[in-house]
């Protein structure tokens, strides 16, 4: 490439970067059930709109509105006499200073990680690589397909047991911008694998982790626009899909959008993403598993199935549990409390969700997580989480991973040679061997 024709294509990605003059963030709190119906209104009507993740009667919702329909979402909420104040005008000059200051921020050697500043795709990837070279006997890395923009989907297997130990999954950054999920996954993995107080935990399960699962969205966020949400599929007015509105269960359903310009659109066709379609396969393939967990921000919750719908699933109760153990566990060491719950009802609906779909075609444990936000009240500071708080959320987080990891796959932690500390159920085996038997009978 010439020296004209690469200093266009830079100013190009320069002047296209995405810009939020001029957007505020209202924050409203419904009073009721037909408030609640108005605010679910707004999230499929407006195009730009970004909404916090909890509507609820007396609880705030932080909603992002782009100036093009300000006067349009103003009219609808005060038609319900819905009370708002405005958190936020400047979201342009926040986002631009988080800009510079991770553009400013020295890199990381290759092959290491560091939990002081958020770090991109190529980061991650090549420290993962790194601890599959460093270490052979427990870890691999596999590509286990390619995103939209040909993108390689990364994710490690950790293990220094049996195969038929149990298994628990983990995913995140399935939407973009929600960075701090990212930076918790990988200080999992690091703990994992180069923490040998936890050597336990790789000897009597095995893991496997996926950092980032929209690679796409997640470094146009940090090159274009920092609060995108969905993949990079191009469109006809407008790109992307909300991969977590992508799987084939109660997929269109509620809390979805056709409007290919929503936060919320669902694509074309369940499994439409590439993304989706890889990490079903993944999902198919893992034998024993006993517990899944969706890392997302923001709103300090522990969430389970259904988002389709207010119906509990089958083992609400077992699922209720195991959450509030690992809330109490996260919430000594630093106090943050997590509230557990139904997704449909501590959040909203979300058809066609990955926790939905794990829950319908496994019957395993399966949570969304949502992480804490940074300081202060609006959707800028849920997503928009400070350098110095990224390390305390993965630390805080860290005994909450191992509340759920000991319950799910019964880890006597009386036993202290490491020996016998598992047990697996005639149960979930049988589900297993159920569920692949009829998969195969299904043709699926």
């Amino acid at each position: 490439m010439n020296t004209a024709l690469l200093l266009a294509s830079l100013a190009t990605v320069v002047l296209g970067r995405f810009s939020y003059e001029g957007y505020k963030v209202y924050q409203v709190t419904p009073e009721n059930e037909e408030q609640i119906a108005t605010l679910y209104k707004l999230r499929g009507t407006l195009r730009y709109g970004l909404f916090s993740d909890s509507v609820v009667p007396g609880y705030p919702v932080n909603v992002m509105v782009a100036p093009a329909e300000q006067e349009m979402f103003l009219q609808i909420i005060n038609e319900d006499s819905l009370n708002y104040r405005i958190t936020a005008e400047d979201i342009e000059s926040k986002i631009s200073a988080e800009r510079e200051r991770i553009q400013k921020t020295s890199p990381v050697a290759k092959g290491e990680i560091s939990f002081t500043e958020f770090q991109t795709y190529t980061v991650i990837q090549d420290y993962l690589q790194q601890l599959a070279s460093s270490y052979p006997d427990i870890v691999t890395v596999e590509e286990f397909g390619r995103s939209f923009e040909d993108r390689p989907l990364i994710l490690i297997r950790i293990g220094a047991g049996a195969e038929s130990n149990p298994t628990i999954l983990i995913d995140s950054t399935i939407h973009a911008m929600e960075w701090i999920s990212t930076s918790v996954t990988t200080y999992i993995i690091q703990q994992l694998v180069e923490n040998s107080d936890y050597r336990y935990l790789i000897e009597n399960i095995n893991w496997v982790i996926i950092p980032v699962l929209n690679p796409d969205g997640y470094e146009y966020t940090f090159t274009q626009e920092r609060l995108w949400r969905k993949t990079r599929r191009p469109g006809t007015l407008c790109d992307g899909v909300d991969a977590n509105r992508n799987f084939p269960y109660h997929w269109g359903g509620n809390g979805t959008s056709t409007d290919e310009c929503n936060f919320y659109y669902i694509g074309p066709h369940a499994l439409s993403e590439p993304e989706v379609v890889a990490f079903t396969n993944v999902v198919y393939k893992i034998n024993n598993l006993v517990l899944h967990l969706s890392m997302h921000s923001y709103g300090s919750m522990i969430l389970f199935p259904w988002g389709w719908t207010t119906e509990l699933v089958s083992r609400s109760d077992e699922l209720q549990q195991l959450g509030d153990a690992a809330s109490k566990a996260i919430a000594a060491v630093n106090g943050t409390v997590y509230i557990t719950g139904p997704s449909s009802q501590l959040l909203y609906y979300a058809a066609g969700n990955s926790v939905d779909w794990i829950t319908y075609t496994r019957g395993t444990l399966s949570y969304t997580v949502e992480l804490p936000a940074g300081p202060g009240d609006g959707v800028l500071d849920g997503f928009i989480v400070p350098p110095e708080k990224i390390l305390p959320i993965c630390q805080e987080f860290w005994p909450g991973l191992l509340s759920f990891a000991h319950q799910s796959a019964k880890i006597d932690l009386n036993n202290a040679d490491g020996s016998s500390r598992l047990t697996i159920s005639f149960r979930q085996w049988a589900w297993v061997l159920f569920m692949y038997c009829f998969r195969c009978a299904d043709g699926i």
